[in-house]
C-alpha cells in the first residue's frame, strides 16, 4: 500500500498536465465537431478548434511518455531527473522490443495470430510507461552512488543508471514478450464469454472496461465489443446506419451506459472529492477536477479524472468502475441508446441521436441526473468513510493548519539551519530519507529516541510534528525548499 501512494503521488506530476488537455479538447470539439464526426472543416472559428483539438491531443495521444517521465523523476530520490532520463530509456527500449514489427521478425508465427498481434499493437499504454518510470526511478535510488574500478570510473554514480535501467528493460522485455499475449487472449476470450450474457454482460464489460484503464488492458475487451473481432462491432455497425433488426445482439447496449456516467457522473464524483478535500487544499484539488470534469463531460476524455486518484485509492477506482457496470445495466433495462466514434462526451450524444439505432434519446438528462447524484454520494461517502487520500487529502497535506499558517524560521542563514536541525535529529547517520512539501521537511529516521525537539526549535523551525514511528516532520514555513536544499547538501 506505501508503494501505491508513493507512486499515487508520482503520477501527480503528469496528472497535472492533464487539466490543459481536457480544457483544450473540450473547447477544440464545441468549435469544430468536425474533427471527431468527420466532414468539412472550413471558416476560421472550425480551424481554431481543430488547433486547439491537436494541441490537446498532443497530450492525451502521449499520455504514457507523461507517465514514464511523471515516475521516473517522482519515484526518484531527490526528484532527480536522472530517474526520469533513466525511465525514457527504459520506455524506449520496451516499446521497441514489443513492438509488432520487432516482435513478428523474431517470432513470426505470432503474425498468423491476429489476436496475439493486436496485443503487441497496444504496447504503447499508461500500464508500461508506469513499468518503465518504476525502474528508471529505482535503479537511480538503487545505483545513483555505484563505484566502479577506476578504468570505468566514468560511468560511475547517477551516470551508471541509465544503463542499468536499459539492462533491466531488457529482462522486463523478455517476461513481457511471453507474458503480454497470454493476458490479452484472456481477456479476448473473457469478452467472447460476457457476450453471450446479454444485459448483464455489458454491465461486467463497462466494470471491466474501467477497471483496466491503468493498465491498458481495456483495449482487449474494447476489440471484442466495439470493433468486428468476433462477429460483434457495436460501435462499426452503430456508425454504419444499422439496427438491432439487422444483428444478432440489442445494437448500443455496449456503449450506451458510457454516456450518463462520462457526462453526468464523472462531474459528479469530482464535485465530492472537491468537498472532501481539506480546506487548505480545495483550490488546488478544484483546479485539478473541475477541468476533468469538462473534459469528460465534453468530450468523454475520462483519464485525467481517473488518473488523478486510482493509485491514491485504488479502492474508491474499484467503486467507480463498479457504478459503470450498474448504470449500464439500468441504461440497458430503460432502453436509451446512444452510440459514440469517439467517447461517451456530450459532442459524441448528440452526433449519435440522428442515427437509426439510437432510442429515447431524451433519457439521458434523467439517466445522467441519477449518475450525477449518485457518483456524488457514494463518492462523498466513501471518501470520508475510509479517509481516503483524493486530491487534496494526501499524507503529506495532513492538516497541520494551525501549525504551518505561523510558521517562519526565526533564522535567515538556511545553511546554519539545516546543520542545527540535522544535529538535533541525531546526525546523517539517523536519517533515511528526506524530503519536503509546502511548509516542512518529511524525514524518515532510525531511531526517534535521539532526536532532540527543544534543539530543533532552536534551531529556528516552527515546529516539529512526528506522524509515525519512523517519520518525522519539521515545520519551516514557505522557505522550506531552501532549507532543504541545503540539508541535501549535508546528508
Amino acid at each position: 500500500m506505501k508503494f501505491l501512494q508513493k507512486l499515487g503521488k508520482a503520477l501527480m506530476l503528469p496528472v497535472a498536465v492533464l487539466p490543459l488537455c481536457g480544457l483544450l479538447m473540450g473547447i477544440g470539439y464545441m468549435l469544430c465537431p468536425a474533427t471527431m464526426q468527420g466532414g468539412d472543416i472550413t471558416g476560421a472559428k472550425m480551424l481554431f478548434g481543430l488547433f486547439l483539438v491537436k494541441a490537446g491531443a498532443a497530450l492525451i495521444d502521449h499520455i504514457a511518455l507523461l507517465f514514464v517521465i511523471g515516475v521516473g523523476v517522482g519515484m526518484a530520490d531527490d526528484h532527480d531527473g536522472t530517474g526520469g532520463l533513466a525511465a525514457l530509456v527504459s520506455w524506449l527500449i520496451m516499446t521497441t522490443l514489443l513492438g509488432t514489427g520487432f516482435v513478428t521478425t523474431i517470432m513470426p508465427s505470432i503474425a498468423e495470430n491476429a489476436v496475439k498481434t493486436m496485443a503487441f499493437d497496444k504496447i504503447v499504454n499508461p500500464f508500461i510507461g508506469i513499468i518503465a518510470g518504476i525502474i528508471g526511478s529505482m535503479c537511480y535510488n538503487k545505483f545513483k552512488n555505484t563505484k566502479l574500478p577506476d578504468w570505468l570510473a566514468f560511468f560511475s554514480g547517477k551516470r551508471s543508471v541509465a544503463i542499468i535501467a536499459g539492462f533491466v528493460s531488457i529482462l522486463v522485455s523478455v517476461v513481457l514478450l511471453f507474458v503480454w499475449p497470454i493476458l490479452f487472449s484472456g481477456l479476448v476470450a473473457l469478452g467472447q464469454g460476457i457476450a453471450k450474457m446479454g444485459i448483464v454482460g455489458a454491465g461486467i464489460y463497462a466494470f471491466l472496461n474501467r477497471l483496466l484503464i491503468p493498465t491498458g488492458l481495456h483495449h482487449a475487451l474494447n476489440n471484442v465489443f466495439w470493433f468486428d473481432t468476433i462477429g460483434l462491432g457495436d460501435l462499426t455497425n452503430f456508425w454504419a446506419g444499422k439496427t438491432s433488426a439487422d444483428v444478432s445482439w440489442d445494437l448500443g447496449i455496449y456503449m450506451s451506459g458510457f454516456f450518463p456516467c462520462m457526462m453526468f457522473g464523472v462531474p459528479g464524483a469530482a464535485l465530492a472529492m472537491i468537498r472532501r478535500a481539506k480546506t487548505g487544499k480545495r483550490k488546488l484539488a478544484i483546479g485539478i477536477l473541475s477541468s476533468a470534469a469538462i473534459c469528460a463531460f465534453v468530450c468523454g476524455v475520462t483519464e485525467p479524472f481517473e488518473f488523478s486518484f486510482m493509485f491514491l485509492a485504488p479502492g474508491l477506482y474499484l467503486v467507480y468502475a463498479l457504478l459503470y457496470g450498474i448504470f449500464t445495466i439500468i441504461t440497458g433495462l430503460v432502453g436509451f441508446r446512444a452510440g459514440f466514434s469517439f467517447s461517451g462526451g456530450a459532442t459524441d450524444a448528440v452526433f449519435s441521436a440522428s442515427l437509426p439505432a439510437a432510442q429515447n434519446t431524451w433519457m439521458l438528462i434523467p439517466l445522467g441526473i441519477a449518475a450525477f447524484v449518485v457518483f456524488y454520494l457514494v463518492f462523498y461517502y466513501v471518501i470520508g468513510a475510509f479517509d481516503l487520500k483524493t486530491p487534496g487529502r494526501e499524507d503529506d497535506e495532513e492538516d497541520y493548519a494551525e501549525i504551518d499558517k505561523d510558521a517562519k524560521l526565526s533564522n535567515s542563514n538556511y545553511a546554519v539551519v539545516a546543520e542545527k536541525v540535522l544535529e538535533a535529529l541525531g546526525g546523517k547517520d539517523n536519517i533515511t530519507s528526506a524530503d519536503y512539501c509546502a511548509t516542512r521537511l518529511r524525514l524518515e529516521v532510525k531511531d526517534q529516541e535521539v532526536i532532540n525537539e527543544k534543539a530543533v526549535k532552536a534551531a529556528g523551525a516552527a515546529g516539529m510534528i512526528r506522524p509515525g514511528k519512523t517519520s518525522v516532520q519539521v515545520v519551516i514555513g514557505t522557505q522550506v525548499q531552501f532549507v532543504y536544499d541545503e540539508l541535501k547538501k549535508l546528508l
